[in-house]
């Protein structure tokens, strides 16, 4: 019963980052069709490219977090299928009615929903884990790590995200704009912060002899290629192709300008694809690693790396020194199976996203993808579950608020507002009941 629970979990899991690519394949896409500078086909072939490329760059930092939203040794495999059927539900409902919600939040709002629900049904022994004290709320930042972790930061980066976006693509747009004037001074901020980035990302790469497990024996290539540096790199690229346009933006023409800019999304729209990939594809990840932790805790005399299907998933433990292991076919797949969801699109959103916010242009478009992966960059890093609807959507109006407050038509943004603020508790309470109506037949 157990084994066939597990395999019910990961195949609703797959089914839920198929649903998680097409719902948000209009976060990738949106403003590269809206500027045609590709056609919507075209655009999601780009973008679930850029999907599945992710595999190869990013680590399992948020698959970690998202598996350790509840405590994995107090919970069953049923708490984690009520999240799941609920996070398909509602992410289906709200692909139907065209808002774009937030995937992740809907499977972290399913998940704690579902185990405080368990927490209450009185099979819980542990009393440190009864209750609402079965999720893991907040914990502390380790030693060498920015932030704490936890369902509680989570809740925050509804909010963090989007402003994280919103500001850096304003801050963009407001460097680009400037250094359209003809003088010397533009170019010579443009240098500055060449130099600033240069030294800042010298600082933050990992450095040949400090990488665990080189990938190659030469240094160099080692260095290049380790998960940890290529996002840095990546953050560079696009720092450098905007600062290179800037130096040269003064002498161009509007028609010289649209054309580059054109071509610069898309390597923007690439970089944010890259970033939807990475973070939302380690969601499932963190699905599926839980539910074999929690498998596991429950038959533990398993073989589960044994036979047709290795599912030998474990999670990391610092206090008891145990490192993190995944079967090579757990991410691939994932990364897989969302690039296919991508391909299938998503245009009632896409509609949304491009166009009823705020108009958006060549120039917008660059700005609002550049800033909404540079902010799953960074979040991916500080192994923080975010939502790519809200990063980018706080992308977009941070463009439009550059051109004019009510260029952002702010009485959309409100209602997305609304769907992001109900999206955690909604799902809950959802994965709550069905967690107590599974459990009349499991």
């Amino acid at each position: 019963m157990d084994f066939t629970l597990l395999i019910t979990i990961i195949i609703l899991a797959l089914i839920f980052d198929y649903i998680n690519g097409f719902h948000d394949a209009a976060n990738s896409i949106a403003t590269i069709v809206a500027t045609k500078v590709l056609t919507p086909f075209q655009a999601v072939l780009w973008a679930a490219f850029f999907n599945f490329l992710a595999y190869w760059v990013f680590g399992f930092g948020v698959a970690d977090t998202v598996a350790k939203t509840a405590h994995t040794s107090s919970i069953n495999l049923i708490v984690i299928l009520a999240g799941v059927i609920v996070a398909i539900i509602w992410n289906l409902f709200t692909w139907w009615k065209g808002i774009p919600s937030s995937s992740s939040h809907t499977l972290i709002g399913g998940f704690a929903g579902a185990a405080i629900a368990h927490g209450f049904s009185g099979v819980v022994q542990d009393p440190e884990h009864y209750g609402l004290k079965i999720v893991s709320w907040f914990k502390a930042a380790k030693e060498g790590e920015l932030l704490p972790s936890g369902v509680l930061i989570v809740i925050l980066f509804i909010v963090f995200a989007p402003l994280l976006g919103m500001i850096i693509s304003y801050f963009i747009s407001l460097w680009l704009m400037y250094s359209s004037k003809k003088n010397i001074y533009p170019k010579i901020l443009t240098v500055t912060l060449m130099a600033l980035v240069i030294w800042f990302l010298s600082s933050v790469l990992v450095p040949y002899d400090k990488i665990e497990k080189p990938r190659f024996d030469s240094p160099f290539w080692s260095v290049i290629t380790e998960p940890h540096n290529i996002k840095w790199f990546l953050v560079g690229f696009i720092f450098f192709s905007l600062a290179i346009f800037n130096l040269f933006f003064s002498s161009f023409s509007t028609a010289k300008s649209e054309a580059v800019l054109k071509k610069m999304q898309l390597l923007s729209s690439a970089a944010f694809s890259l970033g939807h990939g990475g973070n939302d594809s380690q969601k499932v990840m963190g699905i599926i690693a839980a539910a074999v932790a929690v498998y596991v805790r429950m038959n533990p005399h398993a073989d589960l790396s044994a036979g047709w299907l290795d599912l030998n998933v474990v999670l990391p433990d610092e206090e008891k020194g145990i490192s993190s292991h995944m079967p090579g076919w757990i991410p691939l797949t994932c990364y897989t199976v969302i690039a296919l969801g991508t391909l299938s699109g998503g245009w009632k959103i896409v509609k949304t996203m491009g166009s009823k916010i705020t108009k958006v242009n060549a120039f917008e478009g660059v700005v609002a993808e550049s800033a909404g992966a540079i902010t799953l960059f960074l979040t991916e890093h500080f192994k923080i579950p975010v939502s790519t609807t809200h990063t980018i959507t706080g992308s977009i109006i941070g463009v439009g608020v550059t051109k004019r407050v009510s260029a952002v038509r702010w009485g959309v943004t409100v209602n997305l507002l609304w769907a992001w603020v109900l999206t955690i508790p909604v799902s809950a309470l959802l994965a709550a009941t069905t967690y107590y109506v599974l459990n009349l037949f499991l």
